[in-house]
């Protein structure tokens, strides 16, 4: 479908969306066109020549029927991202007088659940990192890797893009390439800021590797950027070894880093800042941990409790 190429061709351009995300796009309008094309599930007619149903010809009921048939197979969380993937279309397709309405207009996106975030215990997070030994040039990187992601709160997609140049050990402080390309401080700690020092002195002395300010500062065996895959199962690893039952990823690193840095009493204004959230609503997930502390004091202090 042209409209669809012309639609995901402009994303980068228009709304500056990464890759990964312009394909998410691209994939939920494909499900979209084989739904119309494949299930029969509307009892709106097909095009006159057979073939399958252009945009012009899309209705809110065709909309609904999708939905219906999402609901059998996907999370609410999905359904919601899927629909708010064919307002986006249609929006484009109008403002380029493409069609003439849209029929997502004044379907309702599904409510959400509202899971909360999993993260680790402070002894929990103190006993992964400290169990990673630093006498091999991979364990120093690794404990350099898993240092920055519970220092900053970084996504692991932030943290595979660093380059060296990023790292202003001066300042504490790294330059960071968020979503949609923007760009963000954030605050590094010490000990986060002395493995990855000490990993990088590792690396030029053991391997003579040496790369210049704008090359990748996290690498693999093989010399080249580390993925954000690779970082997933070397943590997954650690935590295994070191007896952690919890499901962890790096994005758990993430979790935790926000639940701790507000259970401490840092202000959810900063902490958005932080993690580079766009809006505040999606940071405060996080607070149910400080809601907890808030009882405890409450319970300790108040004389009718």
């Amino acid at each position: 479908m042209d409209a669809l190429r012309s639609f995901v061709a402009a994303l980068p351009a228009e709304k500056g969306y990464s890759v990964h995300t312009c394909r998410a796009y691209k994939r939920d309008l494909e499900e979209f066109t084989r739904y119309l094309d494949e299930s029969g599930a509307t009892a709106e007619p097909r095009m006159p020549n057979g073939g399958a149903i252009g945009p012009g010809h899309v209705t809110a009921t065709m909309i609904r029927s999708y939905l219906g048939y999402l609901h059998q197979r996907n999370q609410k969380s999905s359904i919601a991202r899927k629909l708010s993937t064919l307002r986006s279309f249609f929006k484009f397709l109008i403002k380029k007088g493409l069609v003439e309405f849209n029929p997502v207009e004044g379907i309702l996106t599904p409510r959400r659940e509202k899971n909360l975030p999993v993260y680790l215990s402070v002894d929990a997070v103190f006993r992964l990192l400290d169990s990673i030994e630093t006498d091999s040039l991979q364990a120093a990187r690794n404990r350099a890797i898993f240092e920055t992601l519970y220092s900053c709160g970084i996504r692991v997609s932030e943290l595979a893009g660093l380059n060296v140049r990023d790292v202003d050990a001066a300042a504490g402080t790294l330059k960071v390439l968020g979503k949609g390309g923007k760009e963000r401080l954030v605050p590094i700690g010490r000990n986060a800021l002395e493995v990855i020092d000490a990993y990088r002195q590792l690396l030029r002395s053991s391997s003579g590797i040496e790369t210049g300010p704008d090359g990748a500062l996290f690498l693999n065996l093989q010399g080249r950027r580390l993925t954000t895959r690779s970082v997933a199962r070397i943590l997954k690893k650690l935590a295994t070894a070191c007896g952690i039952l919890t499901p962890v990823s790096p994005h758990t690193l993430r979790h935790t880093f926000a639940t701790h840095m507000l259970d401490a009493g840092a202000d959810l204004r900063s902490v958005q800042e932080m993690l580079g959230h766009q809006n505040l609503s999606t940071t405060q997930k996080y607070t149910h941990v400080s809601i907890d502390r808030l009882m405890e004091t409450y319970d300790r202090a108040h004389p009718r409790k």
